[in-house]
């Protein structure tokens, strides 16, 4: 209902492109760890930007139930990580190869830390598929992971229920504008 009853109330909602002269990747991920009430499973959610434009968006709820937060958001980061790379591989073949290393936003820094460790722990043994991936990218110089703060990460729209101010604001910064507004 909440979803209908925004729909109804903005129908000139658009995302407008603009056009600039880079064409760095930036994403922001998120996991709402065993949010779901009824199967306990995780929601996962990310965004993804080139040269400022929201190009891609996902929220999924994940097909396992997850251990642990961790476990949870590196099933989250990696597929949003696996987004990324396949639009940095979409822009190499249409002739715009990076030169940059692409930015991941997540708001666990537990995760961060975890994912540039070279250790192996017992403790988070169980996401050591999604974990090496990500560390593989890392190593690689392909990606970096960056913190930001729960209120600034974009992705949370996608998997938490969210106060109205936080949602506006997070409208406003994934620049969705009303088209129908005078300018």
């Amino acid at each position: 209902m909440r979803v209908l009853r925004y729909l109804k109330s903005s129908p000139g909602r658009a995302i407008l492109f603009s056009k600039n002269d880079h064409l760095n990747i930036i994403g922001y991920t998120d996991t709402d760890w065993a949010g779901n009430l009824t199967d306990i499973k995780s929601t996962s959610g990310y965004f993804t930007f080139v040269g400022e434009n929201l190009v891609t968006w996902k929220s999924k709820k994940q097909n396992v139930v997850a251990l642990s937060s961790v476990e949870a958001e590196f099933k989250g980061m990696s597929k949003g990580l696996c987004e990324i790379l396949w639009i940095k591989g979409l822009l190499k073949k249409l002739g715009y190869p990076l030169e940059t290393e692409i930015k991941i936003y997540c708001d666990n820094k537990a995760e961060i830390i975890i994912a540039n460790n070279q250790v192996q722990r017992d403790r988070t043994k169980h996401v050591e598929v999604d974990r090496h991936f990500i560390k593989q990218k890392l190593d690689e110089k392909t990606v970096i992971f960056s913190f930001v703060k729960s209120e600034d990460q974009l992705a949370n729209i996608l998997t938490k229920t969210i106060s109205s101010k936080v949602f506006h604001y997070s409208l406003n910064k994934l620049d969705i504008q009303n088209i129908f507004a005078s300018t």
